[in-house]
């Protein structure tokens, strides 16, 4: 028996509202990791467009993390010393900087920030 076109990209390609329903979940539970390592890290609200945050958030997550384990845990940077990087990821509010640096290297988290510029760095108290 031979498959339509149709049919066959369907069997292929699963069901695409499952598929959606699957992302959508999935993206829900990375914004909720996002905002409450945002809030454990006393990290700012990224500034930009609302879809531009939610997918900046899960950059930032991302990237800061990679960054710890590739410096502190597995390198030979000490916790004071990151202390410092952490303190220099706050400023850098703009959301576009986080998703524009998202395929970085990690290691490279403390020069990525040096060459950060004023308009990443929106705000002047990173504390809020």
């Amino acid at each position: 028996m031979q498959l339509s076109t149709d049919c066959w990209r369907a069997a292929r390609d699963g069901d695409p509202v499952s598929k959606a329903e699957s992302l959508a979940t999935k993206r829900a539970e990375e914004a909720a990791e996002a905002e409450a390592w945002a809030e454990q890290y006393r990290m700012p609200p990224l500034e930009g467009s609302e879809r531009a945050v939610g997918w900046a958030a899960r950059c930032r997550r991302h990237l800061v993390t990679a960054a710890y384990t590739a410096l502190v845990a597995e390198g030979e940077l000490d916790e004071h010393a990151w202390e410092a990087i952490e303190d220099a990821v706050r400023p850098v509010t703009r959301a576009g900087w986080w998703i524009d640096n998202r395929d970085a290297d990690p290691a490279n988290l403390p020069e990525l920030l040096e060459a950060a510029n004023d308009a990443d760095r929106p705000t002047e108290n990173p504390h809020f």
